[in-house]
């Protein structure tokens, strides 16, 4: 997926779902579509299309319903960014520990 935008037409080839399904998980706003200025055509950011990717799994083989996706999705983005947070943090460490570690040495 390195395309920045997709048309619903390429999302709905690509993932093989049914524009039903892609309208259910824009009315739950798991994804949200976008238009261009001066342009109709609806288009998709690529970090939408892994939601919908993980939206299509987990429904489709988990049996998850719409409601359970949009919060396991809100869920797992919470723990990116506890992550995120985790790694500045000991990022932050460790140029503390090295920064200590010089001064002893002079």
């Amino acid at each position: 997926m390195s395309r920045e935008f997709w048309t619903i037409t390429e999302v709905l080839e690509y993932f093989q779902i049914t524009e039903g399904f892609l309208c259910e998980l824009e009315e739950e706003e798991i994804v949200c579509s976008f238009c261009r200025e001066n342009s109709p055509t609806k288009l998709f950011a690529s970090e939408d299309l892994e939601r919908l990717r993980l939206a299509k799994i987990l429904v489709e083989e988990m049996g998850v319903n719409l409601a359970g996706v949009e919060v396991i999705l809100r869920m797992r983005q919470s723990m990116i960014e506890m992550r995120m947070q985790f790694d500045d943090i000991f990022q932050d460490l460790a140029e503390q520990i090295q920064e200590k570690l010089e001064s002893f040495k002079t």
